[in-house]
């Protein structure tokens, strides 16, 4: 866990530095495209089932907007301003959440945190999977096995959600820093331009 955070804290540090511009102008085009804040904060829950603020850069419109994920995002949401599906299409909105990495919330890498009310197959997901609640024993992360391996998106199916929680207990297993390195490297390579964001 040690070596872990060690590469979380000096990569993020590292990355914020090198993509600060790219933050700024992200930030400046949200607020010339539709009123409320530039950053959009949901709780989600992490290791040890403990829950935290995530940060996102806002992508929908803010009367729209639904913290509690009761309804997930689907491909033509009407809630999505026009700047938002820009940064949704390459995963940018997600950039904000290195600073949940610098407070210890998150990892670099690990399973991705569901927001409380989401479901699969019309149940939350922890009643829909039992094994889903391991998930939990590790940080959450900005991208992790389950999502360069195509199971991201919206989770309509229990399906859908025991292919994600399959991939991320085989990460859990299988973990190693050069692991991380391997993920980091193909979510840059294949995820950014995935046709699952949206």
């Amino acid at each position: 866990m040690l070596e872990k955070r060690a590469f979380d804290l000096s990569a993020s540090v590292l990355i914020l530095i090198a993509i600060a511009p790219v933050l700024a102008l992200v930030a400046l085009a949200i607020k010339l495209d539709s009123r409320g804040p530039v950053l959009f904060c949901q709780p989600r829950q992490g290791f040890n089932n403990r829950y935290f603020n995530v940060f996102k850069f806002r992508s929908m419109y803010t009367d729209m907007a639904d913290s509690g994920a009761a309804r997930q995002t689907s491909r033509t949401d009407p809630r999505v301003t026009r700047v938002g599906r820009v940064i949704r299409r390459l995963s940018i909105d997600e950039l904000p959440q290195l600073f949940n990495v610098l407070r210890g919330e998150m990892s670099l890498v690990g399973p991705r945190p569901h927001a409380p009310q989401t479901r699969a197959g019309g149940q939350l997901l922890h009643e829909a999977m039992e094994e889903y609640v391991a998930r939990h024993r590790v940080q959450p992360g900005i991208t992790g096995w389950a999502q360069i391996n195509g199971s991201r998106g919206e989770l309509v199916t229990r399906e859908d959600l025991r292919r994600r929680v399959v991939l991320d207990l085989e990460y859990i297993r299988a973990w190693s820093i050069w692991l991380d390195m391997k993920i980091i490297f193909l979510t840059i390579k294949r995820e950014i331009f995935s046709r699952n964001a949206f």
